[in-house]
């Protein structure tokens, strides 16, 4: 990873009629202006919880998802509170910034999304919530997709919204399936099928239920009917089917994780993931170990369960001084926000659990 600008300089035809060729959503390239967005202590809440004022921005800013309304970039961003806290034991809250160019952004002063003494926070405290993903449904509402952690389990859960500032919390998405079954499950990352619709990213519906890859070790997949509840797809043996797993010796060889929401296309459903590379046996050498990369896979547009294929390098990875330092020191492009935008994709990430990145492909 020598070039700081450059990730793989390689030629994009987008999506739809803007696809051409290619299966692949390659070509990205990081601004000098890197990162885009850091902690700030200035940013004061006074927390449900705490019951205190607590400085919600002040240890980190990471893992964003992200939106296009009307004119305007939308991020949703993950902000961590103490910095003497080590890893996993911070509080997460979300908040909300908005930019005309898609990179200079600016915060809104309080979270959007927090714990709260509200039904929920059995699921979101005290670790907050966090890692965000958010899609535009048909009907011109938001859902969000995060992740509510307790120090305990991490749970995939959802919130709607008609205008991304007053969100309504639903809690765990397999709450209600099986009565329950799979709610106690390590559940993460979220990524709703999407479909480029007059330049925007909305959800679609696929055999006339949403899709949703999701998980953290593997990639899973699960389907509903209004993208708040969710039925996971399961085995012959009633257990969770595991549409995608981490290849030996490659850059993913640790886990496979969904990172914006995937993408339905003529050549079939593209979903941009998080791979991250074992340490120790298994492990790729053409990457440090224990790095999270970016990579692509394909699955099939009619049976999306099915592997079709898989880009065979990571198109981004961590090689600016702010990537590999910060709370992950093993460097971390953790892509969880996608948009396109003016004419270009503009993929957003988390740098080293810490800063906001972001990489730009122009048509």
């Amino acid at each position: 990873m020598k070039n700081n600008f450059v990730l793989f300089c390689i030629t994009l035809i987008s999506i739809g009629n803007l696809w051409g060729q290619s299966e692949w959503l390659l070509g990205f390239e990081k601004p000098l202006q890197n990162p885009i967005m850091r902690s700030d202590s200035t940013y004061l809440f006074n927390c449900p919880m705490e019951k205190r004022i607590v400085n919600w921005q002040k240890a980190d800013v990471f893992n964003p998802g992200a939106i296009v309304r009307k004119d305007t970039v939308f991020m949703l961003f993950r902000a961590e509170d103490n910095p003497d806290a080590i890893l996993g034991e911070r509080t997460s809250r979300i908040g909300l910034a908005y930019s005309t160019d898609g990179l200079n952004f600016t915060k809104e002063a309080k979270p959007v999304l927090y714990p709260q003494e509200d039904g929920f926070q059995k699921w979101d405290y005290p670790g907050g919530v966090e890692d965000p993903r958010v899609v535009e449904m048909p009907d011109g509402s938001y859902i969000m997709l995060y992740t509510s952690w307790n120090n305990d389990v991490a749970r995939l859960s959802s919130a709607s919204s008609r205008d991304l500032r007053n969100w309504t919390k639903h809690g765990p998405v397999f709450e209600k399936f099986q009565k329950g079954k799979f709610l106690n499950i390590w559940s993460k990352s979220g990524s709703m099928v999407t479909e480029l619709v007059n330049g925007r990213l909305v959800a679609k519906k696929v055999n006339g239920k949403f899709l949703m890859y999701w998980g953290e070790l593997f990639v899973n997949l699960a389907q509903s009917e209004d993208g708040i509840d969710w039925e996971p797809y399961l085995d012959e043996n009633g257990e969770l089917l595991h549409v995608f797993k981490p290849t030996s010796g490659e850059f993913d060889s640790h886990l496979t994780e969904p990172g914006p929401p995937a993408i339905y296309t003529e050549k079939g459903i593209l979903l941009l993931y998080n791979g991250k590379n074992l340490s120790g046996s298994g492990a790729s050498t053409k990457v440090a170990e224990g790095t999270y990369c970016g990579g692509q896979v394909l699955f099939d547009k009619k049976d999306p369960s099915k592997f079709k294929s898989r880009l065979s390098e990571p198109f981004i990875c961590p090689d600016l001084p702010h990537e590999i330092s910060g709370q992950y020191k093993a460097g971390t492009t953790f892509i969880e926000g996608l948009v396109f935008f003016k004419n270009k994709w503009i993929l957003y990430y988390g740098t080293a659990d810490s800063m906001v990145g972001v990489a730009i492909k122009s048509e």
